[in-house]
C-alpha cells in the first residue's frame, strides 16, 4: 500500500500521555518520500563485512587448516581441531571463511560477522566440552507470544539415562545450544524476574512460553510490549535494574527554558528505512519534536543526497551529508537541523577512512555537534589495529582542539560497549568486535580519562540499557543487546544536560534512537 512518508511535520501534534519540552523553534516539514514496497529484506546486520589481502587469507588458511573450497564434512575435525588449539584464531578468518566452516559443520551460517564469530565459538567451546559426543537438533519450532516448543535428541555414548538429563539440563541447554538462543534469555528473564528490586516496571507478563525437552518442561515468561522493560544480563550485579523509559525519564524542563533536543540513530539504511511500511519519520518528529537529527549508516551515495535535499521543506531546511566514496553505499553520516549551524566540516583529516563518510562536525552558538560512526573492528586484527592506534586518538585530539573554542558534544554508533553493564552476555562476547579489552581501554582512554562524560551512564548508573539487538537471533523480543550509541558531552556541559535517553521502541533499524535534552 503506497503512502507518502515526511521526513519531519507541517504542524506539531502531541500524542496521548507524551510529555514535550517546550521551546522557542518553529516546527516545520523535512523530507517527503513516496513509499515502497521493499523488494528485498533488510540486511541481517548493520555490521558490513570486508575481505582481507590475499596475504590475509593464506594466514587464516593455515589457521584452519585448508582453503575454503576444501572444507567440507570431511574436514571438520581437522579444521575445528586447528580453531580449538587456540580460539583467537576465529577472529581473523574471514565472513566467507566463517561461513564455510560452519555450513559444513551444519551451524546456520547468516548474519554479521560478529554473529559468525559468535556461533563458530560456541560450537567450538561445545566441542571442546563434550569432546566426541554429538547433539543432534530433531525440532526446534519458532518462538511465538503463546508458546515455544523445542524438540531434540541427543546421541551421546558416554552419556546416559538419569546422566543424560541431567547433562542437558534446561541452564545448560540454553547456555550452549546456539541454534535456539531465544531460550536462553527466556530462561535467563525467568531467573531474573524473581530477584529483579523494579517489580511492575519490569513490564507485563502478557504470555507464556513452553519449553519440552527429553526429561524437562519448563514454563517461562515472555513480555510482548516492551521486552526492553526486563532485565536481561548474563551475570547481572546488585542493584541493577532494566531501563524503562516510561519510568526514569524527567519531567519537561519549565516552560520558557532556554534548551535544544538532540537525536541520533544509526539507521542502518536510509532509503530501506524510508521504504518500510508501518514507519513513519513524520510520526517520530511529531513524538520527540528534536531539533537536530544525527544520522549514521545512512548507506547513500552523493547522488542520492541531492534528490533528498530537493525534497527539504519548511523546518529542517538545513541539512549536511557525508558519503563513502571509497565503498558505494557504505557508512555515511549527517546532521540535521532546523537552527543553522555557524560552519560545517567533514571528516577527521586520517588516512583514507575519511573517504568512508564517518564524521559530520556542525558548529552551533553554544557548542560544537559532531555525529560519529566509529570504524567496526569486527573484520579482523588490522582493523582493530587502526582503531585503537589511529582513530581514537585522532578523534580524541581533535575533539580536544574545538574544546579549546567551545564545548563539545560527540554523538553516534561508537562501535564499543564500554562496561560489562553494556552488553547482554559480557563472558561470552570478550574476544568479540566492540568488546574487546582493547577497544574498551581505547574508549577509557581517549575520551572519559580526557574529561569527556557518557551521559546516560551518568544519569543511570546501575541501569541496564541497550542501543543495538542483532537481527539473527531476534534480540529485540528478548532484549539481549549492546549499548553501542552514546552522547558524550565536555565536563562543562555535564550539570548542563537535563535527559539523556533511548528510545527501544522506535524500530526500523537494529539501533535505537537516542536523545539528549540540554539546557542552553
Amino acid at each position: 500500500m503506497n503512502q507518502v512518508f515526511q521526513l519531519g511535520l507541517k504542524a506539531f501534534v502531541t500524542p496521548a500521555g507524551f510529555a514535550v519540552t517546550p521551546r522557542n523553534f518553529r516546527i516545520g516539514t523535512f523530507v517527503s518520500f513516496r513509499a515502497m514496497k521493499p523488494k528485498r529484506h533488510l540486511a541481517s546486520s548493520s555490521k558490513p563485512a570486508s575481505s582481507f589481502d590475499n596475504m590475509e587469507d593464506e594466514k587464516v588458511n593455515r589457521l584452519v587448516g585448508s582453503t575454503p573450497k576444501d572444507i567440507g564434512v570431511e574436514s571438520d575435525e581437522a579444521g575445528i581441531q586447528s580453531v580449538k588449539n587456540n580460539p583467537e584464531r576465529i577472529e581473523v578468518m574471514t565472513v566467507q571463511e566463517l561461513r564455510t566452516i560452519l555450513r559444513s559443520i551444519g551451524v546456520p551460517a547468516k548474519g554479521s560477522k560478529r554473529d559468525l564469530v559468535s556461533a563458530l565459538k560456541v560450537y567450538v567451546e561445545k566441542k571442546m566440552e563434550v569432546g566426541s559426543s554429538h547433539v543432534e537438533i530433531e525440532e526446534v519450532s519458532s518462538i511465538s507470544a503463546e508458546s515455544v516448543s523445542v524438540k531434540r535428541k541427543a546421541n551421546t555414548k558416554s552419556i546416559s539415562g538419569e546422566r543424560k538429563a541431567k547433562k542437558f539440563s534446561h541452564e545448560e541447554h540454553a547456555q550452549e545450544i546456539y541454534s535456539v538462543p531465544e531460550v536462553s534469555a527466556l530462561q535467563e528473564s525467568k531467573r531474573r524476574a524473581k530477584k529483579s528490586p523494579i517489580g511492575d516496571e519490569t513490564g507485563e507478563v502478557d504470555a507464556k512460553a513452553s519449553v519440552k525437552t527429553d526429561k524437562i518442561s519448563v514454563t517461562l515468561p515472555t513480555v510482548q510490549s516492551e521486552p526492553w522493560t526486563m532485565l536481561a544480563h548474563k551475570k547481572p550485579q546488585k542493584g541493577w535494574i532494566a531501563y524503562n523509559p516510561r519510568t526514569m525519564r524527567p519531567p519537561p524542563l519549565a516552560e520558557g527554558t532556554k534548551s535544544v533536543k538532540l537525536l541520533s540513530w544509526n539507521v542502518n539504511g536510509l532509503r530501506a528505512l524510508l521504504k518500510l511500511e508501518g514507519f513513519s519519520v513524520l510520526q517520530l518528529a511529531q513524538r520527540e519534536n528534536f531539533d537536530v537529527l544525527c544520522l549514521q549508516e545512512t548507506k547513500l551515495q552523493e547522488k542520492d543526497v541531492e534528490s533528498i535535499k530537493q525534497c527539504l521543506l519548511d523546518g529542517y531546511e538545513n541539512s549536511f551529508w557525508t558519503c563513502s566514496t571509497s565503498k558505494l553505499g557504505y557508512s555515511g553520516t549527517a546532521i540535521i537541523s532546523r537552527i543553522k549551524p555557524l560552519s560545517v566540516t567533514y571528516g577527521l583529516g586520517i588516512s583514507d577512512h575519511d573517504s568512508e563518510g564517518r564524521l559530520v562536525t556542525a558548529e552551533f552558538d553554544s557548542f560544537f555537534l559532531l555525529s560519529c560512526y566509529v570504524p567496526n573492528s569486527g573484520d579482523g586484527l588490522r582493523r582493530l589495529s587502526y582503531r585503537i592506534r589511529e582513530w581514537d586518538p585522532s578523534l580524541s585530539s581533535y575533539v580536544k582542539e574545538l574544546e579549546k573554542k567551545k564545548p563539545v558534544i560527540l554523538t553516534g554508533d561508537l562501535n564499543c560497549a564500554h562496561q560489562e553493564i553494556d552488553i547482554y552476555n559480557p563472558a561470552g562476547n570478550r574476544r568479540s568486535a566492540g568488546f574487546t579489552d582493547e577497544e574498551r581501554q581505547s574508549f577509557g582512554a581517549n575520551f572519559l580519562s580526557k574529561g569527556f562524560v557518557d551521559t546516560f551512564r551518568a544519569q543511570h548508573p546501575g541501569v541496564v540499557g541497550y542501543t543495538y539487538w542483532g537481527y539473527r537471533h531476534g534480540g529485540r523480543k528478548t532484549n539481549r543487546g549492546w549499548r553501542l550509541d552514546y552522547f558524550l558531552v565536555s565536563q562543562s556541559l555535564a550539570d548542563k544536560f537535563h535527559d539523556s535517553y533511548i528510545l527501544p521502541d522506535v524500530t526500523g533499524s537494529d539501533h535505537s534512537p537516542i536523545g539528549l535534552i540540554l539546557k542552553l
